[in-house]
């Protein structure tokens, strides 16, 4: 959802400031700009004196401007935070077979998961990251392999070994993962 909002936003965002600057960079080069367009010429203002003065006489102008303008920075700022927030899982409920469950730290599995999977042949290092919900949790991963290994053997085994183990610990009938594969840099061999 969190995606979604963005791309729209982002998008009408750029769509308005294209538009506006557009028609502002054609007014400063003397070009023709529609005739709904305020400023026509190089030296027209933002706001001319009289429409500065125009609601300087009522008294709820300024706090609806001053309310208005806080509501885009709080908005502004949500935003900002919510690009900041990691989208990772704090706790997973376990089915404990009481009908009460359990809950485990989303940081343990990933541990065990990232430590399972670097013992894997090929596999130099192992970043897990847990997203979804608490009750349906997915997996991100990240293998960097080492310039030996094979990525559709070490995929087979992350995926029959380390992410079984995971998901039948945790009791999960289903562990969806996404995994990313990069190989270490290494200089080449030199033959001679």
């Amino acid at each position: 959802m969190l995606r979604t909002v963005n791309r729209v936003v982002l998008g009408l965002v750029g769509l308005v400031l294209l538009l506006v600057g557009g028609a502002v960079l054609a007014v400063g080069l003397g070009l023709d700009v529609p005739s709904w367009w305020p400023w026509v010429t190089k030296h027209d203002v933002l706001l001319s004196r009289s429409r500065r003065f125009h609601w300087h006489d009522q008294g709820w102008w300024w706090p609806v401007v001053i309310a208005a303008l806080a509501l885009v920075v709080l908005l502004a700022l949500w935003w900002l935070l919510a690009q900041l927030r990691r989208a990772r899982l704090a706790e997973i409920l376990v089915d404990s077979g009481d009908g009460k469950g359990a809950v485990l730290r989303g940081r343990a599995l990933e541990s065990a998961l990232a430590g399972e999977a670097e013992e894997l042949d090929g596999v130099a290092r192992a970043q897990v990251a847990l997203t979804g919900r608490r009750s349906a949790p997915a997996a991100r991963v990240a293998l960097l392999l080492e310039p030996h290994a094979q990525p559709a053997v070490a995929l087979g085994r992350l995926e029959s070994e380390s992410l079984a183990h995971a998901r039948d610990s945790a009791g999960l009938s289903v562990l969806p993962a996404e995994v990313r594969l990069r190989a270490v840099k290494h200089r080449a061999h030199r033959v001679t």
